[in-house]
């Protein structure tokens, strides 16, 4: 028996193949290995005997997503009080369930005995949909966020993150049917062969081309381009103390340090999410503080907020504006972002009555947020609108795009995020990169306010403008010109490649129809 027949040796193999897969996202960047790896999977599933071939895709999404979703245990160690090994046991059972969606896309390949690699891009779609929606989703690691240093960035404006990744998955199967096709003898080798490579070619090309004319966005006519000075201040508080009453005074002493050299420099200050460590019903006097001293400079600020609505009774995780003369800050202020998508356990407990009591890995800090409305205003600062996303909102690219949608006027993209949950991970980076994806697909300028980093400017073009070092409290700042544009993914958001997708889907039965119809009247004859 050779080593690789043996299921010990199978098994090892497909899990090395997934988890190759995460060296093509940041901060390893290596975008190249998003074909290798999927094309992995794509042989992996197309195997002869079906056991084998779900098996071995079963676990090469366990090697993916077990690598690429390591920087779990971070939080959920050394902040929720589980001993590590539970904690990277937690990450195996969560790698474990993401894999279900890759062994769905197997399946369906055996089930259906799929040989065309338009059809394997739209069932992994399929699957890669599912895995975004079920249980509210958990859409990381999407392959399409690895290709925007690639020469196929130029497909996310069109089509987003989804669309680059049916491409990504399009052209690793034609890539493998070509390996096969020489490496496997069949009748038909040549003519299949020349029929993979021509295809690929045109493809490829086609995405090649449409990613050297990135810039596909459309001018809007409602606002006059302007410049604004922001600063981004980024506090490094370390996690173990943010929530610590005792740390609370030098907590806001860091933050009014860096704050105040920038008053009456910069338009406008941006704090991180949660930036004032307790309920901001608690401090009222502080954010009036805060609100004199800014619009006595002529300067406004963003602040992330814990916020109690006493007429709903609900905790959100917020975001505020302060120091316009003309909007004097209240608790009832309309200029509010509340964030909608909140995080399992993290900032909410499901079974809340039933797991709380289990133990600390389900009682982390300020996890009772409820949900914010799914489509809110932009916030306006300095005559400018700013459409929000909070922490692990920038990672749901419909929401935002929806919000786009509505708010046409949105000038920039603002995230707020507090990474020091995960420490010195891979995790942090890769949130970075769908930041920055936010920023292609919609045309428009992310600026992005942390905690301990990563804190930058990312251009329309998903390029990063400037960029502050993590792990230490400093402040960015630089100066950004409003361009008020639309892409196509922003004006139709993933409509387009679900329709590809069918109309592809549609082509393909009624080919294979038509094929069958003729094979038939041949054998008649």
């Amino acid at each position: 028996m050779s080593f690789f027949s043996h299921p010990i040796s199978r098994i090892l193999l497909s899990m090395m193949l997934g988890a190759s897969g995460v060296l093509a996202f940041s901060p390893f960047d290596f975008w190249g290995m998003a074909y290798f790896s999927l094309g992995g999977l794509i042989f992996l599933a197309t195997q002869r005997e079906r056991k084998t071939a779900l098996y071995s895709a079963y676990f090469w999404a366990l090697g993916f997503f077990t690598f690429g979703i390591n920087w779990i245990h971070v939080s959920i160690n050394l902040f929720g009080g589980v001993p590590l090994l539970l904690s990277y046991l937690a990450v195996l059972l969560l790698a474990a369930y993401l894999s279900l969606y890759p062994l769905l896309f197997a399946y369906l390949v055996q089930r259906f005995q799929i040989q065309s690699a338009v059809l394997f891009a739209i069932l992994w779609t399929f699957t890669e949909f599912l895995r975004g929606w079920v249980l509210t989703g958990f859409p990381w690691l999407q392959f399409g966020y690895s290709q925007i240093d690639s020469p196929f960035f130029g497909l996310a404006p069109l089509f987003g993150v989804q669309g680059v990744t049916f491409f990504v998955v399009w052209m690793s199967a034609l890539s493998v049917a070509l390996i096969k096709y020489w490496l496997i003898p069949t009748v038909n080798r040549t003519a299949l062969s020349v029929s993979a490579v021509v295809m690929l070619l045109l493809v490829g090309g086609a995405a090649f081309y449409l990613g050297q004319k990135a810039d596909y966005r459309t001018k809007n006519q409602h606002n006059n381009s302007a410049e604004l000075t922001i600063t981004l201040v980024q506090g490094n508080i370390e996690q173990n103390l943010k929530w610590d009453p005792d740390h609370f005074s030098h907590t806001i002493n860091i933050y009014q340090k860096l704050i105040a050299p920038y008053l009456g420099k910069s338009d406008l200050i941006i704090l991180p999410e949660a930036a004032i460590p307790t309920l901001e019903n608690r401090v009222p006097a502080l954010l009036q503080r805060w609100q004199t001293a800014a619009a006595e400079h002529g300067s406004e600020l963003i602040v992330g907020t814990v916020y109690h609505n006493p007429l709903s009774d609900r905790f959100h995780n917020s975001v505020i504006v302060l120091g316009n003369p003309q909007q004097p800050y209240t608790l009832e202020t309309e200029n509010r972002y509340n964030k909608h998508h909140l995080v399992p356990f993290g900032e909410y407990v499901p079974l809340e009555s039933i797991l709380r009591p289990l133990g600390s890995m389900f009682n982390l800090p300020m996890s009772n947020f409820k949900q914010g409305d799914y489509l809110q205003a932009p916030l306006k600062a300095k005559g400018l609108e700013l459409t929000a996303a909070i922490c692990y909102e920038i990672v749901l690219g419909s929401q935002l795009q929806q919000n786009l949608a509505q708010n046409k006027q949105s000038d920039f993209i603002l995230t707020v995020s507090n990474d020091a949950w995960f420490g010195d991970s891979i995790g942090p980076w890769q949130h970075f990169q769908m930041a920055r994806m936010r920023a292609l697909e919609n045309g428009k300028a992310v600026i992005r306010a942390t905690n301990t980093g990563i804190t930058a400017f990312i251009g329309a073009d998903g390029k990063v403008i400037e960029q502050a070092p993590q792990f230490i409290a400093t402040t960015l700042t630089t100066t950004l010109k409003t361009e008020s544009r639309t892409t196509p993914y922003t004006t139709f958001g993933d409509k387009p490649l679900y329709l590809l997708s069918l109309v592809l889907l549609l082509l393909h039965i009624f080919t294979a129809l038509f094929r069958r119809k003729l094979l038939q009247q041949a054998c008649v004859k």
